[in-house]
């Protein structure tokens, strides 16, 4: 019952969506049925447009995510470690960290073309920094108790960054992780609008510029309730990790 209520607003919305294109208040060029999409979506599954483009779209987004998660958060602690790293890499996170990162769309071009691997980088890109920042503030804020504790026993610098200081800085890693989640189907989406012959946001443009609207909103759709999906699940496995901390 909880869960009907907490996502009632979605039911709504769509009931909504229905009504509005089926009574005309909105042009149906604009607002497709939500049963026409419904119906799109079914012929996209099945001619399997639907699920090629998912698959090119979804090993690009995880593949520049998980290099963003290993490199980024590497770079967070052993910047919040040892000081001379993190002068001398601050001022570029700093600098990099407010630029939209669909600005880097055509640099990515340019230097590794129009396949996967400029999409993959323009991802790896765009997310490192907020896991970078995530895992250096969580590195920061260890418990500067248990860091004395541990060095007064004897414990090397490598054994203090892995057993106090790492488990410290995960609740704001994950956290950094999650936007970078979020941004990950930004990026990928906004990158193949523009260069891409594969992919969801590929898609979206060619049913668009074709006429095919309610297919159109099938894509925009199927982005969203996947993106929405990998939050859920990643908020589920993220109140496991951190179960220990209870």
């Amino acid at each position: 019952m909880k869960t009907f209520i907490r996502y009632s607003p979605l039911l709504i919305l769509a009931i909504a969506w229905e009504l509005a294109a089926r009574l005309h208040l909105v042009s149906s060029d604009a607002l497709p049925p939500l049963t026409d999409v419904i119906a799109s979506w079914i012929d996209l599954i099945k001619d399997g447009d639907l699920l090629s483009n998912g698959a090119s779209s979804l090993y690009r987004a995880a593949s520049g995510l998980a290099l963003a998660i290993v490199i980024g958060g590497t770079l967070g602690i052993v910047m919040a470690w040892w000081k001379p790293v993190n002068v001398l890499l601050s001022p570029l996170v700093e600098l990099f960290y407010p630029l939209p990162k669909s600005a880097l769309i055509p640099v990515t071009v340019i230097w590794l073309g129009f396949g996967d691997g400029s999409k993959i980088l323009l991802i790896f890109l765009g997310c490192m920094l907020p896991v970078t920042l995530g895992a250096y503030n969580g590195a920061r804020s260890s418990e500067q108790v248990l860091v004395w504790s541990a060095r007064s026993m004897g414990a090397s610098r490598l054994r203090m960054l892995w057993d106090v200081v790492l488990p410290s800085a995960m609740p704001e890693l994950l956290n950094g992780v999650r936007t970078a989640l979020a941004l990950s189907f930004i990026l990928l989406v906004a990158s193949e609008l523009i260069v891409a012959q594969r992919g969801f946001g590929y898609l979206i443009g060619f049913l668009g510029a074709n006429g095919s609207y309610d297919a159109m909103y099938a894509v925009v759709l199927t982005v969203a309730f996947l993106g929405f999906a990998a939050d859920r699940i990643y908020l589920v496995v993220t109140k496991r990790a951190l179960a220990w901390r209870e």
